[in-house]
């Protein structure tokens, strides 16, 4: 800490002499040679104690640990008391072992004459009064230790020591953490960049092996048929007469005739099975195809490539081509502009090869299938070369093809890409009852959690879960707000017209202000980002319990149709600074937002008001009806030329801030993102809760929106043409309904809240997905 506050010091008087502030600089450089904390140096405060008793300067030395005590002890809590109280009486006894050391027994009995009045009534000094009268105090029992070297070191270390403890655990202001939140900021910068390219680097290793095993699984098929049929629609004439010649003579002429009869009865798109020439069935036809060295019921069940028609009568072409080639092109031109170019029927035949290939051997006439086999030999090649990409292309994505593609980008395996990776999920399950708010502080790295039964629990999750506080309060709180500037505090609103503010890191309330006693529902605290001020939304009680479901369901009046305030509050001094106007009427107040700096504040109200404050100005300067029933929760846009808003009514409504009422756009959202919330269990048990904290929340660039879901967070992609919202990942995770959620965007890796009526909270990190 003397290193960051001296560094500190260096950088305020290069801001000074920058700014031109010298006379600024002249009184910061006296007060720093006149600093008495030493500039929190700890071995330069003990000197200076030292100092004091060397030079038997007792005045000066009460002096100057009265200031400690008002200025560092004074904050620490009461169990360390009586240890800050043995470090001083044996600071006392230091400087009067001191004074007879070296001979002053005058200064011992000054000691006492000055400090009779406050030691006389303690214990532990009642023996030492007697000290400046002892002849040899030094080998007496009682005094014969204080004498040693060995105590004089080990108090000198101990003091030492709780001086170095403190000034670590004591909090300091924000400027001080500046260099040390940089160098972790660019850490965590490098890490996640790591990361980002150890997973990318999985996903292309896991595509590359899908690929491998489908390459051999294509090959263990191919290796099942013979060469010369699982080949046939990629050899030329060549290779195709070199295949043909390298089997016997008789048994080439057996395989060629079965092969060209079975073709006999063969129609271009004859789909039904005429009856079988010569009362061949398929299955000698089959026999025959395959040479008769493999039975006709072996039928791979994965696709392969189907043998293509035209080429399969290259080798036959030279005995019983009788047609032109210019006659053949053109009158096979329409079958492969029907069946080869499409790239659907090409899917299809490698799906389903096993049915056409029984269809293939039943169908057709020998005279019209030759001739255009004889003509179409090139376009048959092209249309290979075009489609071959294409599978090669699908086997990339490592899918299977097991239907026909809907569209041209399934066909050839183009998958729509996920904004976001699901890094990770954890659970936090101190709570035991249903989650009212979960909110993470401005930096991201601390959460803090409200329960039904008024249990606040303030946990980090980075790197570990961990629980930093936990409270118990007596009366029951209905609203949680960090604080903006020290984001350490916690505002906390309750049941019965009160705000606490509370300490997260010295476990201990602050203080507490009355609101109103008319009015004791604090519903809503929104903290403005400059940290000077906040805003209460204070309420009269409800006629309706929270828990009465049956009233609301049924139509009856909203709970919250009561009289209202809303307050504005000085942070520092928490005095209450003004009151805002509410029209027509004095209403309840159930959400309240700010925008990026403060100038801004937007509200929601149970007469379905959304209302736009002006806070230079602290006046309304816009409102409209924006829901029938309730508005529960809103929020500013990204570009903060628009607010959302979710109201009783289910309708998620973005809204131009620009003209009053203008709707921007407005999506039906379900009953189980707006609330109420409800918990069914065994013989008929119901539980109801009532929208308390943030129903929806954006991403870093206000693309995405993360709402609730009976099990678990849904994220929305927003500023999309269509009139239904497009859920784009599903978080999932959770047994109950979920009744709050939040959004951390301040790490590189979003981290989404979910909490729900099993006391439970999800706690997703996500990665995006950059473009």
């Amino acid at each position: 800490m003397a290193a960051a506050a001296e560094r500190t010091d260096e950088l305020v008087r290069e801001y000074l002499l920058f700014r031109g502030f010298t006379a600024a600089l002249k009184q910061l450089d006296a007060e720093i040679k006149a600093d008495r904390e030493k500039g929190f140096r700890v071995d330069k405060i003990v000197d200076q104690l030292q100092q004091f008793v060397q030079s038997y300067d007792l005045a000066a030395l009460r002096d100057y640990w009265s200031y400690l005590d008002r200025r560092l002890f004074s904050r620490l809590e009461d169990v360390y008391r009586p240890t800050l109280n043995k470090l001083k009486t044996s600071l006392f006894r230091y400087y009067l072992i001191h004074t007879v050391q070296t001979g002053r027994s005058d200064k011992a009995q000054e000691f006492f004459l000055k400090q009779a009045s406050e030691l006389q009534n303690q214990a532990e000094w009642k023996d030492w009064f007697v000290l400046p009268f002892l002849p040899a105090p030094d080998s007496n029992p009682t005094f014969a230790t204080y004498f040693s070297r060995q105590w004089a070191d080990t108090f000198i270390v101990s003091l030492h020591n709780f001086l170095s403890v403190l000034f670590q655990c004591m909090p300091v202001p924000v400027i001080l953490n500046f260099e040390a939140e940089c160098l972790r900021s660019s850490l965590i910068q490098e890490e996640n960049e790591s990361l980002r390219h150890k997973l990318f680097a999985l996903q292309a290793e896991s595509s590359r092996m899908k690929k491998e095993e489908l390459d051999v699984e294509q090959a263990i098929v191919h290796h099942k048929l013979p060469a010369y049929v699982a080949n046939m629609d990629r050899l030329g004439d060549s290779e195709l007469d070199m295949t043909c010649s390298q089997r016997s003579t008789a048994h080439s002429l057996q395989s060629r005739g079965g092969f060209l009869s079975s073709f006999l009865s063969q129609s271009k798109k004859g789909p039904s099975r005429p009856a079988h020439p010569s009362g061949a069935s398929p299955t000698q036809t089959g026999s025959m195809l395959l040479g008769k060295k493999e039975p006709t019921n072996h039928q791979p069940s994965t696709s392969v490539a189907l043998p293509n028609q035209s080429s399969a009568f290259q080798s036959a072409k030279g005995k019983e081509g009788t047609v032109s080639s210019k006659d053949g092109k053109s009158h096979f031109s329409g079958l492969v502009a029907g069946e080869s170019s499409s790239l659907q029927q090409r899917q299809k035949r490698l799906q389903e090869h096993g049915k056409e290939r029984k269809e293939l051997l039943a169908k057709g006439t020998f005279q019209d299938f030759f001739l255009q086999g004889q003509s179409a030999e090139k376009k048959t090649d092209v249309s290979t070369v075009e489609t071959e990409p294409c599978s090669e292309l699908h086997a990339e994505q490592g899918e299977t093809s097991t239907k026909m593609p809907t569209s041209s980008a399934e066909a050839v395996g183009v998958r729509q890409e996920q904004p976001f990776i699901v890094l990770s999920q954890e659970e936090y399950g101190e709570h035991h009852s249903s989650i009212m708010y979960c909110r993470v502080d401005c930096s991201g790295r601390r959460v803090a959690s409200l329960d039904v039964d008024g249990v606040i629990k303030v946990w980090s999750f980075n790197p570990i879960m961990q629980t930093k506080a936990s409270s118990i309060s007596k009366s029951p709180l209905l609203s949680l707000e960090w604080a903006t500037k020290r984001d350490r505090l916690l505002l906390l609103g309750s049941g019965v017209g009160t705000v606490r503010l509370y300490d997260t890191e010295a476990k201990k309330n602050l203080c507490e202000i009355s609101i109103d006693e008319d009015m004791p529902r604090i519903l809503s605290l929104a903290c403005s980002p400059s940290g000077a001020s906040f805003v209460c939304s204070a309420a009269a009680q409800s006629p309706i319990s929270h828990m009465d479901f049956s009233v609301v369901s049924s139509g009856g009046k909203s709970m919250n149709q009561v009289p209202g305030k809303l307050l504005l509050w000085d942070t520092k001094t928490m005095k209450q600074q003004l009151q805002f106007s509410l029209e027509p009427e004095p209403i309840a107040i159930n959400c309240t937002a700010f925008n990026h700096n403060g100038n801004l504040l937007v509200t929601g109200a149970a007469d379905g008001i959304v209302r736009l404050f002006d806070m230079q100005q602290h006046e309304c300067a816009m409102s409209w009806k924006a829901h029938d029933g309730e508005v529960y929760s809103v929020e500013f846009s990204y570009d903060e030329n628009t607010v959302y808003s979710i109201g009783e009514d289910g309708k998620f409504i973005q809204w131009n801030i620009h003209k009053s009422g203008l709707k921007v756009s407005e999506y039906d959202l379900p009953s189980e993102a707006t609330g109420p919330f409800v918990l069914s269990g065994y013989s008929g048990y119901k539980q109801v809760q009532f929208p308390r904290g943030r129903l929806f929340a954006f991403d870093s660039e206000g693309n995405y929106m993360l709402t609730c879901s009976s099990t678990g967070g849904v994220i929305f992609k927003l500023n999309g043409e269509e009139k239904v919202l497009e859920s784009c990942l599903s978080l999932g995770g959770h047994r109950a309904p979920v009744v709050t959620v939040d959004w951390s965007t301040a790490m590189d890796c979003g981290t989404c809240l979910t909490a729900s009526m099993d006391g439970k909270i999800k706690l997703t990190t996500l990665l995006a997905q950059k473009s």
